[in-house]
């Protein structure tokens, strides 16, 4: 005679960039354990990878999850971790006015959101008859540009501009339409080295203003009775 099977719940989700619709289920132990290895190793690359595969098994449809900006891929593990281990998270907060007094709190994972700011916009005028289209950054894209990316200056400029290169979806000019696949990455990087820099910073802009995983936390310290603002931001926030 065989073991039962325990049903697992399922629940809704709407992808923040694109609205689609997602069915998910709470991850199960073995998948846990596979989340808390890759945590207990302090490598953030290995913990994005479980989170992906956790994705990709929980996850009812045949979603892209390496094709996913990184804030739709934050934002379904929350939903997914809340349903899992439990919809309130207790963290310990800074207090910002002393930056040393530590602050017990409970956080619904439910009330957490992706943010929009209204003046983003992946579509940049750079002048009267030419601009791009960018695509968001992946977990993948961001894994491979870390991983290049030293503490060397040079380095990070070089890092900065693959990664913005590696976004570029199009470029148009009037009502030719170029698709940025088609060219090589030095190409691109000529492209990019050849704008002035007012038309880089509004790509800048692009990346300073993207949706992200925020939520904001009203907090006072116990010491000195002073009350504040934490933002907190990125998945890892959300976790001790």
């Amino acid at each position: 005679m065989s073991l039962p099977k325990i049903n697992t719940p399922e629940y809704k989700l709407n992808i923040p960039s694109t609205d689609e619709e997602i069915t998910y289920r709470p991850f199960l132990v073995k998948e846990e354990k596979i989340l808390l290895i890759a945590q207990e190793t302090g490598d953030e690359n290995a913990q994005y990878l479980a989170i992906q595969n956790l994705i990709k098994s929980c996850v009812s449809e045949d979603i892209e999850v390496d094709k996913l900006p990184m804030f739709d891929l934050e934002y379904i593990f929350l939903n997914i971790r809340a349903k899992s281990v439990g919809e309130i998270a207790k963290l310990k907060i800074i207090c910002p006015d002393d930056e040393k007094t530590t602050v017990d709190i409970e956080l619904d994972l439910t009330k957490v959101n992706v943010e929009m700011d209204e003046t983003h916009n992946p579509k940049i005028e750079l002048t009267s008859n030419i601009g791009m289209l960018m695509s968001y950054p992946t977990l993948n894209l961001i894994g491979v540009h870390a991983i290049h990316m030293g503490k060397d200056a040079k380095d990070n400029a070089s890092g900065m501009f693959e990664l913005v290169a590696d976004c570029m979806y199009q470029i148009w000019e009037g009502e030719e339409v170029h698709d940025c696949a088609d060219y090589s990455d030095k190409e691109k990087i000529e492209f990019l080295e050849s704008l002035n820099h007012e038309q880089f910073e509004k790509i800048q802009k692009f990346f300073d203003s993207m949706p992200t995983l925020k939520h904001d936390i009203e907090i006072t310290n116990p010491t000195t009775n002073v009350k504040s603002t934490v933002v907190l931001r990125g998945i890892s926030s959300f976790f001790e």
